[in-house]
């Protein structure tokens, strides 16, 4: 409490190490994960290759970034983007490819154009697997932007880190709770979002 404005500014920080990421994750992610769907060859490239992102380790990306943009919120973006896009990319590939072929069929006998086919049906029925994938996404770039920390990104990992190098549990909390809730809240919202756009079984 004695120290808010820095609690805020942190947050502040926070937010913006997890919006940028996210944004540009799924202005890329989205499109190349259609494409993806749609192309058995690009599919095996881009697939393949997202995977093998997520075994390198957040924090191996970050120190990488770092000779080419230096101690910076750039670095930290663009190791955090690298992390939200596997599971956005994967996930709409996959909803787009596991739709019923048939069901396209159907909508192009009806006179559908392909854009209304995929606006009107592909889409509202490959969405709750999409937000299933932005879900996990976006709980992990926000446990993930703590990482910023280490390279001078700011953030609320800054608590964190503060609070093991002064072996001071009380400042390392005042980052992790934070951190703990916001992912809670992105989990139940993006839980209820997905619920709210499945369509209906009947």
């Amino acid at each position: 409490m004695a120290n808010g404005d820095a609690l805020l500014n942190a947050l502040q920080q926070h937010l913006w190490l997890v919006a940028v990421p996210l944004a540009v994750g799924l202005l890329l992610g989205l499109p190349l994960g259609l494409w993806s769907a749609r192309s058995p060859a690009v599919s095996a490239v881009l697939i393949n290759g997202f995977n093998a992102l997520r075994v390198i380790p957040s924090l191996a990306i970050l120190f990488l970034a770092i000779p080419y943009f230096g101690l910076s919120f750039q670095s930290a973006a663009i190791a955090l983007t690298l992390l939200v896009m596997p599971p956005i990319l994967i996930s709409t590939d996959v909803a787009f490819r596991t739709i019923d072929p048939m069901i396209r069929e159907a909508a192009h006998g009806m006179g559908m154009s392909p854009v209304q086919v995929l606006r009107q049906v592909e889409l509202p029925l490959a969405l709750p697997v999409i937000i299933a994938g932005i879900k996990t996404a976006l709980v992990e770039v926000i446990a993930s932007a703590t990482l910023a920390a280490f390279i001078g990104a700011g953030g609320l990992g800054t608590f964190i880190v503060r609070g093991f190098a002064l072996y001071d549990s009380a400042i390392l909390l005042v980052g992790a709770v934070p951190v703990a809730l916001l992912a809670l809240a992105a989990e139940l919202g993006m839980s209820a979002l997905q619920r709210s756009v499945q369509p209906p079984t009947s």
